[in-house]
Parts: C-alpha cells; structure tokens; sequence
C-alpha cells in the first residue's frame, strides 16, 4: 500500500526524544502554541535546501537530515541563540520509506543533542525540497547582530575555511585526490551553537559563514558601518585546503560556501585563545575589505554564493 501523507508523519517524525514543557501544543493541529520564559526573545531563522542547488541528489539522506537542521542551527548560533523548537516542511518526488527513515534519524540524532523539539511542519509531492525553520531564545537584549563591530575589534573564526567547497569539488570530480574530511564537513556540518551561547556579552558582531568568508563577513561589515583587513597567513586552513590551494587557487577559502563557522568580532582587549577560535584580522574604520597577502593589500569584493547572481 502507498504510503500516505499523514501516515508518512506519524511513521517517521512524531516519535523524538526532546519534549519541552515550554511546548503547550506541538506535532497535530493547525499550529503549534510556545510559552517562552519571561524576559527572553524569541529568534526564529528559516532556510530551504533545494536537490541540485543546495545538495547533490546523490547525498546520503542520513546526512541530508543532519545539515538540513543544522544550517539553521548555525544561523542561530550567530544570534547567540539557545535552540528549542523546528519544524519542517518536505518536498518529496515520492515517499521512500527507506529514504525517509535515513533523512529521519539524522535530523533527529542531531536534534537531540542540542536539545531541538519538532513541533510540526508539511509534506508535499514534488522536486526534492527541504525547509526548516529553527526557533531558539536569548535573555532579552543579549541577541548577538550584525552591527556591533567597531575600529580596533578582533575579526576571528570558530574553524577552518574552504573545507565544505573542497568537499564539493571533489564529490564533482574536479580535484585530483580525495579528502574524506572535506566531503564530511561539506554534507555534515557541525553548528557551533555552544560557542554562539559562550559569546553573550563578547562579541560585539556576529555571522555564520554560509556563502563564503568574503561574503559573509561584507554582511558584516555593512551591517556595522566599518571596514576590514584580513591577514591571509592566519586563515585556519586544513591539510587538504593546503594541498588545493599549493595548485595555485588560494580564492577557495574566502569565496566557497558551506562552512558554517562563526565569524565574530570581539575589542581587542579581550582574549578568546581559550576558546579555540583564530584572529584573522583586524576592523577599521575604512569601509570595504582588504586582504593581507604576501606583503600586499588586495581589495576584496564581497564574492560568495549568491542566488540569482
């Protein structure tokens, strides 16, 4: 028998671990009804993955479950937001039991451990798409936003860049070895949630990298009125970003997406080496963004992924 729309979502997603009492009305009627504390704020984030544009339709469906929550866990690190409720919406060719219970347990697992309740969402038939839409709070004020950078603050990342874009490259053949750590980081990205939280009251800016480092960080330096120098040597880069760019490509790490870093910015009086994350540059008054390289200032444009462009 086909399996249905409404017996997909009770076979597959209202089984999960993480049930809240802030909750009062979750998965099964026409909307859900939250209870945030008082003298929280609410922060809600939503991102569609698209097969093709977002993802490979190739892709490991437990994988694809994974980083569909967790681009949008990421974007609420950035907001130094605590995670709490998602729902999901689901495009689907057809209804594959064995395809969904992947997608099914990687959401889930990663859902559990940050402590992520799902609390509805829809199915649909059509091309593979995927929304998802994270809902998380802060102490009222504490938000972390784009705008707070000022002349002299730290530029730092949480982690390496241009991992996810090796990863890609090499999933569409065009490197000529293979990096196991690339195409992980690439279909399974970690949000650095516990690190947005630790940055309350830290961080004067904040942004996930999702469309390249050059990109994101211009959101940034818009948003806040200032401008940036980038030291090129300091980029954490892994093995195999090293092995790439020794061809002669060194743009990867500042143009190529789905990293899912944080890129913050903190005075520079304060000091964050515990936090494991890297200085790699500084912000000035100036507006518009330079990179250090080679003993030369390069103009940066505010390259990365960008839909439509």
């Amino acid at each position: 028998m086909a399996l249905g729309e409404f017996e997909l979502i009770r076979r597959f997603f209202t089984a999960q671990a993480v049930r809240h009492r802030e909750t009062v009305l979750g998965i099964g009627d026409d909307g859900a009804v939250l209870c945030p504390p008082p003298d929280h704020e609410l922060v809600v984030t939503v991102d569609t993955l698209v097969s093709g544009v977002h993802f490979l339709p190739t892709v490991d469906p437990e994988r694809l479950g994974h980083k569909a929550l967790a681009v949008n866990l990421s974007d609420l690190a950035a907001m130094g937001a605590e995670p709490r409720w998602a729902s999901l919406a689901l495009t689907l060719p057809e209804a594959d039991p064995a395809w969904l219970a992947a997608f099914a347990r990687g959401f889930f697992r990663l859902a559990e451990r940050h402590g992520v309740e799902l609390i509805g969402g829809d199915t649909t038939q059509g091309p593979l798409a995927i929304t998802v839409q994270a809902l998380g709070w802060v102490p009222r004020g504490a938000a972390l936003r784009r705008s707070g950078a000022r002349p002299g603050d730290r530029i730092y990342l949480s982690g390496p860049m241009g991992c996810a874009g090796l990863g890609l490259k090499i999933r569409l053949g065009q490197v000529a070895f293979d990096d196991a750590e690339a195409v992980l980081r690439l279909e399974q990205p970690e949000p650095r949630v516990e690190l947005g939280v630790s940055l309350r009251g830290i961080a004067s800016a904040c942004i996930d990298v999702s469309d390249g480092l050059a990109a994101d960080l211009g959101h940034l330096l818009e948003a806040s009125a200032v401008g940036a120098v980038l030291e090129f040597e300091q980029l954490p880069l892994t093995e195999g970003v090293r092995r790439y760019l020794a061809g002669g490509d060194w743009r990867l790490p500042l143009v190529a997406g789905d990293d899912y870093e944080l890129c913050f910015t903190a005075p520079a009086e304060r000091v964050l080496a515990a936090s494991g994350c890297v200085p790699v540059g500084h912000i000035v008054a100036e507006r518009g963004l330079w990179l250090r390289k080679d003993g030369r200032d390069i103009e940066l444009l505010p390259q990365g992924y960008e839909h439509f462009a």
